[in-house]
């Protein structure tokens, strides 16, 4: 089974907000750091700015994983569905690498 095939909660409207608006936060900052180096910037600025979207991805990440716990696991984990623990997991591990 996908995850399509047994995914089937919405996320609420606030949480879809929540995450578009980390989303172009990073958007933003990885754009600001095309224009740095296209304009040959200070590396070390570049620097400071990637570790701006990287902390904007983790956290953006953070915030569905909690999401994730929250309600499809929950639901997995009361109706057995170990195929889902075995799917976070994995998912962890890439989001962790």
């Amino acid at each position: 089974m996908s995850n399509t095939e047994h995914h089937h909660h919405h996320h609420s409207e606030e949480h879809t907000r929540e995450v578009s608006n980390r989303l172009a936060r990073a958007i933003g900052h990885l754009q600001k750091v095309k224009q740095m180096v296209e304009a040959d910037e200070d590396c070390s600025d570049v620097l400071i700015q990637l570790a701006a979207v990287k902390s904007a991805i983790n956290n953006t990440g953070k915030v569905i994983l909690k999401d994730h716990m929250n309600h499809c696991i929950v639901h997995a984990v009361e109706d057995g569905d170990m195929e889902m623990l075995s799917e976070l997991s994995a998912a962890i591990d890439k989001f962790i690498k």
